[in-house]
């Protein structure tokens, strides 16, 4: 159901480049009411930070390889997006956007791989940042504008959770907590059941079965709270698919398995 991205590129992004107040002393910012790049997407990434707020709207699984990370799913299905329509509308009034969304298109990147040095990019395909006549300016008198320090500001703080949030990916891996995850769905009147895999999720029993000294580790470093977040949360992953019925997105009944 969901493998990492493998591409060069973070997902949904086509190219990078260096914010320049040199280059790009007269670009703006337009905002956007639609995200076009998500129509066809069913997970994004997710930090731990929002394990809380997600587990309220979408299921959390975990892509499989070396180094899984934490995705939210909405959809069931590669292509499928119940949440944003084809034109990558927002469909719904209360939802969870994850930061990974909200931090498109910009990144911090390192622009030489020996260099530990950050610098904010963004991606220059996008129809939100230009030379626009309106909107707000990312430079002002050759200075970032406070606009772009706040920018700036989310995007640090949203490399602090990813590191937090592989700190905890490594943790669930030394603990052996992970398994392959699997999922069956038998809808009323159908002759076959849908079954999704291609995802990983906590072993409950094998987290009912810890010793004493790594549960009180779990408990000492915030894990357990996020790991039972998780855990309730793939009681949507049939809310999802209700979803795709009512929206006449389901595919035949067979096993499916799309990548993040």
């Amino acid at each position: 159901m969901a493998s990492a991205p493998q591409q060069s590129l973070p997902l949904f992004y086509n190219d990078i480049l260096p914010l320049s107040s040199q280059q790009h002393a007269d670009f703006k910012i337009r905002p956007a009411d639609k995200a076009p790049f998500l129509a066809k997407q069913h997970a994004v990434p997710v930090t731990v930070e929002e394990f809380p707020l997600v587990q309220r709207h979408l299921p959390i699984v975990f892509s499989q390889g070396e180094e899984p990370v934490p995705l939210a799913l909405m959809g069931l299905n590669e292509g499928v997006n119940t949440f944003f329509d084809e034109d990558g509308t927002l469909n719904e009034t209360n939802f969870y956007v994850p930061a990974y969304i909200r931090r498109y298109p910009y990144l911090l990147a390192r622009l030489r791989p020996e260099s530990e040095e950050l610098s904010l990019c963004f991606d220059p395909t996008t129809d939100t940042i230009g030379a626009f006549e309106d909107g707000q300016p990312l430079f002002e008198n050759g200075e970032p504008s406070q606009t772009t320090k706040d920018i700036l500001q989310f995007n640090e703080q949203f490399e602090q959770a990813g590191a937090r949030t592989a700190q905890f990916m490594k943790d669930l891996k030394e603990l052996d907590l992970l398994i392959d995850g699997e999922v069956t769905i038998q809808p009323e009147g159908s002759a076959q059941p849908f079954v999704y895999r291609g995802f990983m999720m906590i072993d409950e029993a094998k987290l009912n079965e810890m010793r004493g000294d790594q549960l009180r580790k779990i408990v000492q470093n915030g894990m357990l709270p996020l790991i039972y977040a998780h855990l309730f949360s793939l009681g949507l992953m049939r809310d999802i698919f209700g979803r795709q019925v009512r929206q006449g997105k389901m595919p035949e009944p067979q096993l499916v398995q799309p990548t993040a």
